[in-house]
């Protein structure tokens, strides 16, 4: 029987993270030398083993809790040590802490024995220098020798990497076998009732690294929350925290900075994912939007190149430091890599929106020219076989397959659970390009530049081509269908999909009243969120990766929608299924998780293999506040929708630090549902003209 090789799980691990280093461990903080656990470094495995005994022996794990999103303490008990009786006087905390240094790690025995106790702690170290495409394979890497380079000090080079660790009080064993398990040791003797506290440092330096530590602290404003339900007020703390730590900077340009997509596998530079976390990250100002937009306009393709897929002003999906190669699946990625139909036309939206809540206009003209050759891209090279519809095919037969957000092999299917044959022209796709037309005309017209006219007739195209070709008949009436097929045939499951066409003016008012009550059905929002397809597909199953789990930011992305066009009672289910989410998940949403109903368990099940944290799921909480809010300004304009969310069903809600323009504002909403808005900065003015019929509340600006 041929043995399978998995990708290691890693739902139950502790993790850590200060981008682009991350740890993970067990519950018992151990980093035991096996599947995903590890201190990770942009790509690379630096330390595989971290094992923690005294006198050879484990210590009984009895909790662990975060100290920030970069530091976890564990603590545990050595029983066999200290007085007799019940209670422990022997305890044992860990505390793993990363900065842009490396990793330290605090060994600390505190003692309240009455007698003296006298132990050895030793910490057993590994390291294999494996790419984290090789770990995430689920084979077995082979630990390296090391080499001592001081007292105290011992390291592992490879490929130009370097790895050290330091522990200057310790005794370091390399003897033998220990030369690819080396231990640290420390003799210890704890007076009654006395501490002692032990360190061990990581440092790694790594010149091939094509992302960097973030140069200052985050910009974003840090908004004050006081919410009746107070789970939105957790999930944005310790989203916030998260987000911080998984900032990356440009080694080409330190100051420009942007979001790793997610621990382990994705804490790198990845278009699509770092789009729509700065997207959702501008109510807290637009430097993060402004540092994405330029990271990706660097890269932004020039040359047609079918081993990378780089067309002429393509925005890239995906920066790793070298060739990407997982052979058992034919994945074989180069290390600069285009393989996304969305990325482009996001960027546009991205550098659109940001320029809606205030980006000054000197920031927005040196990415003109990039905005003219993502909107070329559009119009020469997204469009392959000239039917007016974007699709996308990998011509190479060792790239992606499936080049849209849903980029598993197998995520495209018809309601009779087939696979759907490429190429693939995806129904959100042609959204965000008919958003992508009108937005870049928006742009093009306020900076007194040529095409406005030809890109809104090009959309108005696009909308009647999508209506003509996209409808069809499902369980619950009409639906938009998923893609089209290789010969134009509507891929016909009821997924998640469809909610991202609202907003992007692809559909009418009638249109997207249908696609809301579909998005309110038990089929897609009996979950803790919104699953990806439908439980009444054949391809459905709860923990399928793209096929009926549920995402966050597929969630926060339609729920937003939902609330801007005014269809609050399916935005509100969704944003209680979040909720209900992040509190089961300690308000450490992970990228995904199963799509199970609701009562099941009560409780979400995790997805085994889900990046946590993970940018654009923590930067949902952000847009659940933002929706709540219901601020939707537009700075050119003059102007400020409010339009809540918060009211009768969220409860009332008083923010304060959200950015717009050169200023920030607060807005307060009753339970009402009454809004008050403080601090307006100058030139601007709210506006109720907007709100859709099916809002009543009223909003009022108050200054302060």
């Amino acid at each position: 029987m041929t043995a399978r090789h998995l990708q290691p799980l890693l739902h139950d691990l502790v993790g850590v993270v200060l981008a682009p280093t991350s740890a993970l461990g067990d519950p018992a903080g151990q980093i035991r030398p096996l599947g995903v656990q590890g201190v990770f470094h942009a790509d690379s495995r630096v330390l595989s083993r971290a094992e923690l005994r005294i006198d050879d022996r484990e210590a009984e794990a009895i909790g662990h809790a975060p100290v920030t999103a970069h530091a976890t303490r564990f603590v545990g008990l050595a029983r066999w040590l200290g007085d007799p009786g019940a209670d422990p006087t022997i305890r044992v905390e860990r505390t793993r802490r990363l900065d842009q240094h490396g990793l330290t790690e605090e060994i600390r025995l505190v003692s309240t024995a009455a007698v003296p106790v006298q132990a050895t702690v030793t910490v057993d170290l590994g390291c294999d220098l494996a790419p984290i495409e090789r770990v995430k394979t689920g084979f077995a890497i082979e630990p390296l020798a090391a080499q001592a380079s001081a007292p105290g000090q011992l390291g592992w080079a490879a490929d130009g990497t370097t790895v050290t660790v330091t522990a200057e009080d310790a005794e370091v064993d390399l003897a033998g076998d220990r030369a690819t398990a080396p231990r640290l040791s420390w003799p210890v003797t704890l007076a009654p009732r006395a501490s002692r506290t032990l360190r061990w440092r990581l440092t790694v330096t790594d010149p091939r690294a094509v992302v960097a530590y973030p140069p200052t602290e985050p910009t974003w404003a840090q908004p004050q929350v006081q919410a009746d339900d107070r789970r939105l007020g957790r999930l944005l703390h310790r989203s916030l925290d998260d987000l911080h730590a998984l900032r990356l900077a440009d080694p080409e340009a330190p100051g420009d900075v942007f979001l790793a997509a997610g621990v382990p596998w994705f804490l790198t530079l990845f278009g699509r994912d770092s789009l729509w976390a700065a997207r959702m990250m501008l109510p807290l100002g637009t430097e993060l939007a402004a540092g994405t937009l330029r990271v990706l306009a660097r890269r932004q393709g020039r040359r047609t190149d079918p081993a990378t897929g780089e067309q002429p002003g393509k925005i890239l999906h995906e920066l790793r430091r070298g060739e990407v190669s997982l052979p058992d699946v034919g994945l074989r990625l180069p290390p600069a890599y285009y393989g996304t139909v969305d990325a482009t036309l996001l960027w546009v939206n991205l550098l659109h929106d940001a320029w809606r809540w205030g980006l000054p206009a000197e920031r927005i003209e040196p990415l003109l020219p990039h905005l003219d050759a993502a909107l070329g891209w559009l119009r020469d090279h997204a469009d392959a076989d000239g039917d007016g519809l974007l699709e996308y095919i990998d011509t190479t037969g060792h790239g992606l397959s499936n080049q849209g957000w849903k980029d598993s092999g197998d995520a495209i299917r018809f309601r009779d659970g087939s696979l759907a044959n490429a190429p693939i022209a995806l129904a959100e796709v042609q959204g965000y390009a008919h958003e992508a037309a009108i937005n870049g005309a928006a742009l093009l017209d306020a900076f007194d530049r040529p095409g406005a006219d030809r890109w809104r007739e090009w959309a108005a195209q696009l909308a009647a081509r999508f209506r003509a070709a996209y409808w069809v008949d499902g369980p619950h009436g009409p639906q938009p269908a998923l893609a089209l097929d290789r010969d134009k045939r509507p891929v016909n499951s009821l997924t998640s999909n469809i909610g991202h066409l609202l907003g992007t003016g692809l559909l009418d008012g009638e249109e997207q009243a249908q696609v809301a009550r579909l998005l309110g059905t038990d089929a897609l929002a009996g979950a803790f969120g919104l699953r990806t397809m439908s439980t009444q597909d054949a391809g459905f199953s709860p923990l399928s990766y793209h096929c009926g789990s549920v995402w966050t930011h597929d969630t926060a992305i339609v729920l937003a929608g939902l609330a801007r066009a005014g269809f609050h009672e399916p935005a509100l289910r969704l944003a209680d299924g979040l909720l209900a989410a992040a509190e089961a998940f300690d308000y450490r949403l992970p990228e995904l998780h199963a799509g199970d109903d609701r009562d099941a368990l009560g409780r979400p099940v995790p997805y085994p293999a889900a990046c946590r944290p993970q940018a654009w799921s923590a930067a949902a909480a952000v847009s659940l506040l933002h929706v709540a809010a219901g601020v939707y300004p537009d700075v050119p304009a003059g102007t400020v929708r409010v339009a809540p969310l918060a009211g009768p069903r969220l409860g009332g809600l008083s923010v304060t630090g959200l950015r717009v323009g050169d200023g920030e504002l607060g807005v307060t909403v009753d339970a009402a549902g009454h809004a008050t808005v403080s601090g307006l900065p100058a030139g601007l003015t709210v506006t109720t003209t907007a709100i859709p019929a099916q809002r009543t509340a009223s909003v009022e600006a108050a200054t302060r």
